[in-house]
């Protein structure tokens, strides 16, 4: 296959990216998540290092597009010079095999976030998608994993996680933490939002939630179909023994799933509720495409960014508030986390 052939560079039929809809949905910088499967006994670092560098060879390899970007200077750099800043953000700390070895690794390959768990606990961290708890939080070296990152630079990501991680993430992260792709549980009571005691704490430490557009995160009545379902299919894939089967059980899950439609408008009450708690300084992107099947009608895709926006001035919101929430916001969290981890580097050393 070569460039001019591969499908990033039309429009797809499949999927929620492409570089003609990144374009149309004027987006300036994303993240690319490397995400891996954590449900099953691994290999994590492997196949993590294996995403890290499909990740990269993408970006490598459409220079008039992309540019990759470890630093809040680099992104605005990249901005101005049209191209799309692409940063790498991790999903599960399960990668890590418990070594701050492997994560101070993945911060030198461009990690700008990770997400201290994914569906499932890791051996330091509860998870929001697995009961019961195991940790009631974070273990004492959770709690030097968000030490570490601190002194790195890389955000702390509390989505996925339980609220009582969340909570002590937040006691112990002496930089602005984010949820990459999250809502409000007052609005939709489901265990991946935030809970409003978070979203309080959250403000006091400077960090953002990115609200995801995900159907069954936004919308109750959609949740009540989705939840059931999903847990039971996280079940049915833990006991599996090979990743393929593991994907033949979401798979078949997935397409037998009947799911009411949602608007925008759900996404645009999150969004307003999140600010009337934490306030608009702590608002963020985190649509999660390419990482969900039922979407909002009219926000199907990266192309439809502008159609949320055209809901919050509907709504009336002001141009500054609407810049903070298209990414200001984590760009202030991203450049406090880096003058936090140059203070940590002074005085303390790697461990």
């Amino acid at each position: 296959m070569t460039a001019s052939s591969h499908p990033l560079l039309r429009r797809r039929t499949s999927g929620d990216t492409d570089i003609p809809r990144l374009r149309a949905g004027h987006v300036g910088a994303q993240f690319w998540s490397v995400y891996i499967p954590t449900e099953g006994p691994g290999p994590f670092a492997r196949t993590q290092l294996e995403q890290i560098d499909i990740a990269r060879r993408f970006i490598a390899r459409y220079p008039d597009t992309f540019r990759f970007a470890t630093s809040v200077r680099e992104i605005r750099a990249a901005h101005r010079a049209g191209r799309i800043a692409s940063m790498l953000g991790m999903e599960g700390g399960q990668a890590l095999e418990n070594s701050l070895g492997a994560l101070r690794a993945y911060y030198d390959l461009g990690v700008r976030y990770m997400t201290l768990t994914h569906n499932t606990h890791t051996d330091w961290a509860d998870s929001a998608g697995q009961v019961p708890p195991r940790h009631d939080g974070l273990t004492p070296f959770g709690e030097e994993v968000v030490r570490e990152m601190n002194r790195l630079g890389m955000l702390v990501d509390l989505a996925h996680t339980s609220p009582a991680t969340m909570a002590d993430a937040l006691r112990v992260s002496e930089a602005p933490v984010i949820f990459s792709h999250a809502s409000a549980r007052a609005i939709c009571d489901v265990p991946r939002n935030v809970p409003d005691d978070i979203l309080r704490e959250l403000a006091r430490n400077g960090g953002v939630v990115m609200v995801t557009f995900l159907s069954g995160f936004v919308d109750c009545e959609v949740a009540k179909v989705t939840q059931p379902a999903m847990m039971e299919m996280a079940l049915k894939a833990r006991a599996a023994t090979t990743p393929a089967e593991r994907g033949r059980i979401f798979e078949e899950g997935l397409r037998n799933l009947k799911v009411p439609p949602t608007t925008i408008a759900k996404v645009a009450d999150h969004i307003e509720h999140i600010r009337d708690v934490a306030g608009v300084d702590h608002l963020g992107i985190g649509g999660d495409f390419d990482g969900n099947t039922w979407w909002p009608e009219g926000l199907s895709d990266v192309s439809m960014y502008p159609n949320l926006f055209a809901e919050l001035i509907r709504r009336g919101w002001p141009d500054r508030d609407l810049r903070k929430l298209a990414g200001e916001n984590l760009l202030r969290a991203m450049e406090q986390a880096e003058r936090v981890a140059a203070r940590l580097q002074r005085e303390r050393p790697a461990s």
